[in-house]
């Protein structure tokens, strides 16, 4: 039996013809090819002549010889991707009652045109049910139509996974008229439930989304937790943690197969009633780790495009992360400033920071996103800087993200990291000096973070320091002076804001830093406070000039403290308790308290004192120099004599502990008060 194949390209450039005289059952086939190319219209019309009679069968039926009414089989080769597969059919649009109504969930694009029906063959396996058809009117649409169905070969080998965690592509339905008139639509299944973007817009999205997952005691027990109900916060995190896990376990499944999103968004993620699983989408955008396939999967340029791709995948969970913690940026607008903020390099540590003034906008602690991000010293926040690194190099993988302790219920015991304990360190800190009340036992807590955080140092030398120090701090906290008011009357009525201290770096080339010391206050005239605290404001400001100088941090024991009356202070008392406690024995790398850690020495010239008022003084010079000495009594003495600081203990990308001359300390955090939100 003679074989004979003919196959054309869509864009009619080139035909193709095989032609072979040999057995099918006794002879391995060899074709020879022959070309006729789009010039050659003779042979072309009479290969057409040849063909006229020839009918295509779909690709659901097979056409025997017999049913051809001739000997010659005709082979119709489909364009790539529409190739029939166990898992993948074509239909025909008899085969569906199209449906009135569409669901507003299914987030459709300009170029779709859905509709939801229910297949009407007895024949299939899909008999009676319902569907989702998706119409894709331009060629950029129908590549990413025919890309779903390459996606689902390639996943096809653990079925489970993919039918769990993405929405089901059952076929598509394709007419090829040539030209502009050619049609591709994708059938894939019907959730029946909202885009997680439509979830968080509702009004009750909270409990009607509990009600949709039928939370209980063991499902809440896969994520760690032990209970269900509470006040809104913990159900907030706990639905946080399910939807955030699923939605992890779903990405990883991708990127263990070679394959990245690149769209992950509220708006392609759905909830599935049915099976409670968060589907990632149809996959029609999904890109492949390797361009040269798995073979060179070891060559530097596909393990570059290999970590590009998991790096941008895991930045878009951040984002969906941030927006269902932080309802605030479910505004375009805010959200824009957001992205911009990053976009910009800002450091994602910063974000508490950045987001702080419009998440107290409405109630100073009453907002539930900051209250969840805060939980589990600020593991929230975390997670969130580390899905968000500007390095792609820095983002955590899926796996990782799976074992932090922010998506670990308290079920679950988690080792956390060295980087973790430093991140929760600075941030219990950074929320015991927003009480502003500061009693005793908070001192004291205050002093055993700042001493410990000074023993996890992670830079200690001045090469990290250059890198780092450069930026604009606020000053949270001294162990010396309280900022601000005391009980005292004041001769002055001075109230001052923010202090920040700037650290610029002119040359990369110089190790020279510029230091400038900047405390916003307002000066009230009269001898009674006015009601409404307004008055004339301004700025103190005090520049100098710094060198960094590799140094130490003397621990004086109590041989060397003989002949001296000071005793051991409560700080140190309580250091040493903590080093001996079985908690803090694993993650403190001493067993006793040192007897110097490593500094950096801050060297500091004169300094160069101005101040500057929003609106003129009248009252003269005098009444200047009474706010100045008002605003040195009120602030710490390092801020005002820049050369009483001697040495920096500790510094990261967010937190920055400097020592003065008499021992205090100053806590600063990373400031973005340029950036407007």
């Amino acid at each position: 039996m003679a074989l004979y194949g003919f196959s054309m390209n869509p864009c009619l450039e080139s035909v193709e013809v095989r032609h072979s005289n040999a057995n099918l059952s006794t002879t391995l086939i060899k074709p020879r090819w022959s070309w006729f190319n789009r010039k050659s219209t003779c042979s072309f019309r009479k290969l057409t002549k040849q063909l006229k009679e020839v009918r295509c069968s779909s690709l659901r039926k097979t056409v025997s010889p017999m049913e051809s009414g001739r000997n010659d089989l005709i082979i119709d080769t489909p364009v790539s991707g529409e190739e029939e597969t166990g898992h993948v059919t074509r239909f025909k649009m008899s085969d569906f009652m199209i449906l009135d109504r569409v669901s507003v969930g299914l987030a459709g694009r300009a170029d779709e045109v859905i509709s939801e029906a229910i297949v009407k063959d007895s024949a299939s396996p899909l008999y009676n049910s319902r569907v989702v058809l998706r119409r894709l009117t331009s060629a950029r649409a129908q590549r990413r139509g025919r890309r779903a169905i390459e996606v689902l070969k390639k996943l096809v080998g653990r079925r489970i996974l993919y039918h769990s965690y993405s929405m089901q592509v059952y076929g598509y339905v394709s007419s090829h008229k040539g030209g502009s008139h050619s049609s591709f639509t994708l059938v894939h299944g019907y959730h029946g439930s909202f885009s997680l973007r439509h979830w968080l817009r509702q009004p009750d999205w909270l409990p009607t989304l509990e009600a949709t997952l039928a939370l209980d005691e063991e499902s809440v027990r896969r994520v760690g937790d032990d209970s269900v109900g509470g006040p809104a916060v913990s159900r907030q995190l706990r639905l946080t943690r399910i939807l955030l896990r699923d939605l992890l376990i779903g990405v990883n499944y991708l990127h263990c197969h070679g394959i990245a999103h690149t769209e992950l968004r509220l708006e392609n993620v759905h909830i599935s009633p049915v099976d409670r699983h968060i589907k990632v989408g149809i996959l029609g955008n999904a890109a492949d780790f390797y361009e040269d396939g798995p073979n060179r999967s070891a060559s530097d340029s596909n393990m570059d495009r290999r970590q590009m791709m998991i790096a941008f995948d895991m930045r878009c969970v951040g984002f969906m992360m941030a927006k269902m913690v932080l309802r605030e940026l479910m505004d375009p607008v805010t959200f824009t400033k957001f992205k911009t903020f990053l976009m910009k390099g800002n450091d994602p540590s910063c974000l508490r920071e950045f987001l702080l003034p419009i998440l107290t906008r409405n109630s100073a602690t009453g907002n539930i996103g900051l209250q969840i991000l805060d939980r589990n010293w600020g593991a929230g926040w975390n997670l969130l800087s580390l899905l968000l690194a500007v390095k792609r190099s820095k983002r955590i993988s899926c796996i990782d993200a799976l074992r932090h302790p922010f998506l670990c219920g308290p079920r679950w015991r988690v080792v956390p990291s060295m980087d973790i304990i430093r991140w929760g360190l600075g941030s219990t800190a950074v929320r015991i000096t927003e009480e502003y009340i500061y009693r005793t036992a908070q001192r004291d807590r205050l002093a055993h973070f700042i001493e410990l955080m000074e023993m996890l140092n992670p830079h200690s030398r001045p090469k990290n320091w250059l890198e780092l120090l450069p930026g604009k701090w606020r000053l949270l906290y001294s162990t010396g002076r309280h900022i601000g008011l005391t009980l005292r009357q004041p001769p002055l009525r001075v109230l001052i804001g923010d202090a920040y201290l700037t650290i610029a770096r002119p040359s990369k080339s110089n190790a020279r830093l510029s230091v400038t010391s900047e405390i916003g206050f307002t000066s009230m005239m009269g001898h009674d406070w006015p009601h409404n605290k307004r008055g004339i404001k301004g700025k103190l400001q005090v520049n100098s000039s710094s060198s960094l100088k590799a140094g130490k941090r003397l621990y004086l024991n109590d041989m060397a403290m003989e002949g001296f009356s000071l005793g051991q202070s409560n700080s140190e008392k309580s250091i040493i308790e903590k080093l001996s406690s079985r908690k803090w024995r694993k993650v403190i790398p001493f067993t006793e308290l040192p007897s110097s850690l490593p500094v950096a020495k801050l060297l500091l010239d004169n300094i160069e004192v101005s101040m500057a008022l929003d609106e003129t003084l009248k009252q003269g010079v005098d009444v200047a120099i009474n706010i100045v000495q008002e605003i040195r009594t009120q602030i710490p003495p390092e801020m005002f004599e820049l050369t009483n600081i001697v040495c920096g203990t500790y510094v990261d990308s967010r937190m920055l502990v400097l020592r003065g001359v008499n021992g205090s300390a100053l806590i600063f955090t990373r400031s973005c008060v340029n950036e407007e939100l």
